[in-house]
């Protein structure tokens, strides 16, 4: 170890170096120098990322809406549109076909192309004849059999096949693995909404704020009466008092420091802490965002009751999944506009928020 002096001299020089202005410029320099291929490589990266994303934007828009492919789309990318449009119109052949024998309701078309698409645009090799695009529709519905009536109403006494829409997500992914013989993951399905959505309500889909309010708050519901929040339980469990870091209602905002509206509760947990769903009820949706609300679930109880869990660093469950309250659905993480791991928190019925203090027990 260096004696005391020797200590003391290289402090004194530290401190002269530190203070003169030609070292500072030179540091400076030298900084720059180091940092400058750092700084190019993130630009880079961020631009390419940026330039994925509009891309993507594109192929969803030109193989659901169709239009003239631009020549600055990268030729890999205009060619796998042009096999997602050959594999829609495969498709609409045999929705066609499908929608003939339906009875009651109908086949949602964009659904199919949402799911289709989200699972084999930009896939190699992909070779699928009329059969198996018949396949991949006919996961979509159930087939029964029933007695053909005449024009009057009156048994012929011949059958035919029915085809009844499915309504049920879980049912629909069931069948898709059992016919495609692959495993259909949560992102598959969070990816497929996602697509479902943008391709239903035109543009991105919001993730947070007023335009996040509107859109959520438009999604239909399920007919299901609200058994009442008796059962209701906490997401992070009984000692949710000792989590709480922010309110409900007007607030300092962490990121912008205005007085600002703040339309949940935040619980403080470490990361992969287990979120549980507070009532019994249907996932709503299911998202995977890295802005806003980062990754976000909403679960429908019924009567227009919603709860909503926000900034999760996994999801568990899918879209049009049924849950039990205490089910773990979540973990907690720090998933988009967030300062840290928590759970934001919401409950809102008929689109109205409500103080979830109300509802914790």
């Amino acid at each position: 170890m260096a004696d005391p002096a020797t200590i003391t001299l290289a402090v004194r020089a530290a401190v002269a170096a530190a203070t003169d202005k030609r070292t500072w410029k030179a540091a400076g320099v030298l900084v720059a120098a180091i940092l400058t291929p750092f700084i190019l490589i993130v630009v880079m990266i961020v631009s390419l990322l940026s330039a994925a994303a509009d891309h993507n934007s594109n192929a969803i828009e030109l193989c659901f809406n169709g239009g003239a492919i631009s020549s600055r789309v990268p030729a890999d990318y205009a060619a796998h549109i042009r096999e997602m449009r050959d594999g829609f119109s495969e498709l609409d052949a045999a929705i066609a076909d499908i929608s003939s024998q339906v009875e009651d309701g109908q086949l949602d078309a964009t659904r199919i192309k949402a799911v289709f698409y989200s699972l084999f645009f930009g896939a190699e090799n992909l070779r699928m004849d009329a059969s198996d695009y018949r396949a991949f529709a006919d996961c979509f519905v159930r087939y029964e059999t029933r007695a053909e009536k005449d024009e009057d109403g009156n048994k012929t006494g011949e059958t035919c096949a029915v085809a009844v829409p499915l309504k049920s997500l879980p049912e629909i992914y069931a069948n898709l693995q059992t016919t495609l013989g692959r495993t259909i993951t949560h992102e598959d399905r969070a990816n497929a909404s996602e697509i479902y959505h943008r391709v239903l309500y035109g543009g991105s889909v919001p993730d947070y704020g007023e335009a996040f309010n509107a859109w959520s708050n438009g999604l239909p519901l399920s007919d299901a009466p609200f058994v009442g929040a008796d059962g209701f339980c906490s997401p992070l469990g009984e000692g949710w008092r000792g989590m709480v870091t922010s309110e409900f209602g007007y607030r300092t905002d962490p990121f912008t420091g205005r007085h600002k509206g703040h339309s949940g509760i935040d619980l403080a947990a470490p990361q992969g802490t287990p979120i549980r769903a507070a009532l019994d009820g249907t996932v709503l949706f299911a998202r995977y965002k890295t802005t806003g609300y980062g990754y976000h679930l909403a679960i429908d109880h019924g009567g227009g009751f919603v709860t909503f869990y926000a900034h999760c660093s996994k999801i568990l469950v899918a879209e049009g999944q049924a849950v039990k309250a205490g089910d773990i659905i979540a973990e907690v993480g720090s998933t988009g506009r967030s300062t840290g791991p928590h759970l934001h928190f919401e409950v809102r019925i008929n689109g109205e928020i409500q103080n979830p203090r109300s509802y914790l027990p």
